[in-house]
């Protein structure tokens, strides 16, 4: 098995589920970080054992590295990621692929021009209560879906927005609750019912803070090409960080999604439910709880599989969440009906 050299781009607060998670693969070590900032890229040296830098070009140039993890804004995701493709290396990117569609497009096409493998996290697609609903409605239990509703309701403060150099602008961040909170939630959704999207009608506003620019609200409807209706809702100004919500009526059983935890209510009486292992855990050190362990799954899976087989989490299909999210904001923007696949 070939042992394979990583480096992390970008030292902030996502930095330790792609550190750990590294460091758990058998196959992978974490050989070099970078971030603009010095001290936090020496920091995070310092604690992992490995070579720092702040200048990721140069680190490319000095490093035996075989792949590279992208922990930065929004905006850099494409541009570094396609500049790290062309120099042969493979990219694992956190989520949004990019803020701009086009970008997600020439990733792709990148990777598949210099024979790389790109990746995006959407960990959620190994929670327990995801797994166990894409199983249910692709075996045929669930029936049909007739309809389905999702809601995030969290807390980002103008605190928090202060505290960010990126975080709050269309430029850099390329939006607000929906491409940084509520895009994980849309994905499972989506991900589950796996049909092509025919129409987003949404609207989106900023209601609760005074110093972003971006939508801090957003609603709407998206219909896919069966005519299955399902709707979303999602604010970021809530008093604290709620636990999501989706639900889908199907012709055998309601389904209901609570954080990673799913209950299935069968009309015949029977209920399956699923729900994260305690025992299941991996120490990140100071993250958000509801992060999970899930990256470090993600990540194993994508050394596993660099140089043969299917990941678990194609990027084709973050590119087809991609495509979901910047539609809702053409249709925001623009106050009209956004068709896809078309």
């Amino acid at each position: 098995m070939k042992n394979y050299k990583a480096a992390i781009i970008g030292c902030g607060n996502i930095f330790p589920m792609h550190a750990v998670g590294v460091m758990e693969c058998e196959n992978a070590e974490l050989v070099a970080v970078c971030d603009v900032k010095e001290d936090r890229a020496r920091e995070k040296a310092a604690e992992f054992g490995c070579r720092w830098y702040t200048d990721y070009k140069e680190m490319l140039e000095k490093e035996e590295i075989d792949a590279v993890h992208l922990c930065l804004p929004h905006y850099l995701h494409s541009i570094v990621a396609i500049y790290c493709m062309e120099h042969g290396k493979h990219v694992l990117t956190e989520k949004p692929m990019s803020i701009k569609l086009e970008e997600s497009k020439a990733m792709i096409d990148t990777a598949k021009k210099c024979g790389v493998r790109l990746g995006c996290i959407f960990q959620n697609h190994y929670n327990a209560g995801t797994l166990l609903v894409k199983e249910q409605y692709e075996s045929g239990t669930l029936g049909k879906i007739l309809s389905a509703k999702c809601f995030v309701t969290w807390n980002r403060s103008d605190d928090y927005y202060g505290g960010s150099d990126w975080k709050g602008t269309w430029d850099k961040e390329g939006g607000g609750v929906i491409i940084d909170q509520a895009i994980h939630t849309l994905d499972m959704m989506r991900h589950i019912i796996n049909e092509d999207i025919d129409f987003i009608d949404a609207t989106i506003a900023k209601r609760g803070h005074a110093k972003i620019e971006v939508e801090d609200t957003a609603e709407g409807i998206i219909v896919y090409k069966s005519g299955l209706m399902t709707n979303f809702h999602a604010i970021n100004y809530y008093s604290y960080d709620a636990d999501v919500e989706i639900e889908f009526a199907c012709e055998k059983a309601v389904v209901e999604m609570v954080a990673d935890k799913a209950t299935i209510r069968f009309f015949d009486g029977r209920t399956i439910i699923a729900e994260r292992d305690p025992n299941e855990k991996f120490d990140y050190g100071n993250v958000k709880s509801y992060w999970g362990v899930n990256h470090a799954k993600q990540i194993k899976n994508f050394y596993e599989t660099i140089e043969s087989g299917t990941p678990f989490i194609p990027v084709e299909s973050a590119y087809k969440t991609q495509e979901m999210i910047c539609a809702i904001y053409e249709s925001g923007k623009e106050n009209k009906r956004v068709y896809l696949n078309r």
